[in-house]
């Protein structure tokens, strides 16, 4: 064989090695293949939490980000900007849903407060499937106090009677730190971040205690909309754990929910959730569990922001004295939210 001949061969077999990744690229441009944390200690991104000694590992927030605008239409929205006040919220979304991806109306009613469920089986061929809830709700939007529904024991027990416990463990020391991280307002203003713990009681079906150890933050944007995320902690992070027996541990691969105003007094949510509940549990028995509670979490939070709209109601009285402490220059504090 002369140079030639093999100077040309070499090409094109550099050409299809070329169009094989291409392919191959293309196909997977919406797996979740980047890794969130990173195990080797040099390639770890951290931060101080406020408890002397304790480091905490930050994920991956591109890739998480861009994890949760995959499969949250309105997260993508509130991201951007652009489609928050009258007309906006799902009535601005992109809800083309991308290649590879077969979402499966599970209900559909418009004059509900909870007006879709979606879900997409054994996502990413972790097992479970992924869940998407979307909800309508009258009154006044605040990130925090939703939250509230998830990280307040008192308001978590209202919809989560299997509840046991959820706290705080190490709430970031400087939010500065993570805003740097995430890219200087790429993905808004990270208002709150901490790694915690939640704990829950026996399930009457059969399903015994479950831990969860969980790194959760929330994002708020000029135009008013707030994305509250969170992403379970590696194996790694298991000295983070409180002492104690350790449960089976439950996890949540992905968990975020978009909150986009539509009005001074409503907003759009869009609730993503993907959890395994560990063990051998089968995920057609524990899918309808994760449903309902959460369609019960609305349930709660819908007539909590309703009020809002009234004087002196809870909502009304929080954020006044918001406002007074941002007047004040107080110094933000880090947060809890586990799903």
């Amino acid at each position: 064989m002369d140079s030639t001949t093999h100077h040309r061969r070499a090409i094109r077999s550099l050409r299809l090695l070329q169009l094989l990744l291409i392919s191959s690229s293309t196909s997977t441009s919406y797996a979740f293949t980047s890794p969130m944390f990173q195990e080797a200690v040099p390639l770890q991104r951290t931060t101080p939490s406020k408890t002397s000694g304790v480091e905490i590992e930050l994920p991956d927030f591109d890739e998480m980000f861009q994890r949760i605008q995959a499969v949250s239409p309105l997260a993508k929205l509130a991201v951007h900007g652009g489609g928050a006040g009258v007309g906006g919220g799902f009535g601005a979304i992109d809800d083309t849903t991308p290649e590879g991806y077969k979402w499966k109306k599970i209900e559909n009613n418009k004059r509900k407060t909870v007006h879709q469920i979606d879900k997409i089986d054994n996502f990413q061929n972790l097992g479970p499937p992924i869940l998407r809830w979307r909800a309508s709700l009258q009154g006044p939007l605040h990130g925090l106090l939703f939250a509230n529904f998830i990280m307040s024991v008192d308001k978590r027990q209202l919809w989560d009677p299997q509840i046991e416990n959820v706290v705080e463990l190490y709430p970031v020391n400087d939010l500065d730190s993570a805003n740097i991280a995430m890219g200087f307002g790429k993905y808004g203003d990270c208002s709150k971040l901490g790694v915690g713990y939640t704990k829950t009681k026996s399930h009457p079906i059969g399903i015994s205690p479950r831990e969860q150890l969980t790194l959760c933050g929330i994002q708020n944007f000029d135009d008013g909309s707030s994305l509250i995320w969170g992403t379970e902690m590696e194996e790694w992070h298991n000295h983070l754990l409180p002492q104690g027996e350790r449960l089976t541990r439950a996890k949540s691969h992905l968990f975020s929910i978009a909150l986009v105003p539509t009005g001074e007094n409503s907003f759009d949510a869009e609730y993503i959730l993907q959890l395994d509940f560990g063990g051998n549990l089968p995920h057609w028995m524990t899918a309808p569990i994760v449903i309902q509670s959460v369609k019960d979490m609305f349930g709660v939070a819908e007539p909590f922001f309703k009020r809002g709209m009234n004087e002196g109601s809870e909502v009304d009285l929080f954020m006044k004295e918001e406002r007074v402490r941002e007047e004040s220059f107080e110094d933000r504090n880090s947060i809890l939210f586990t799903p």
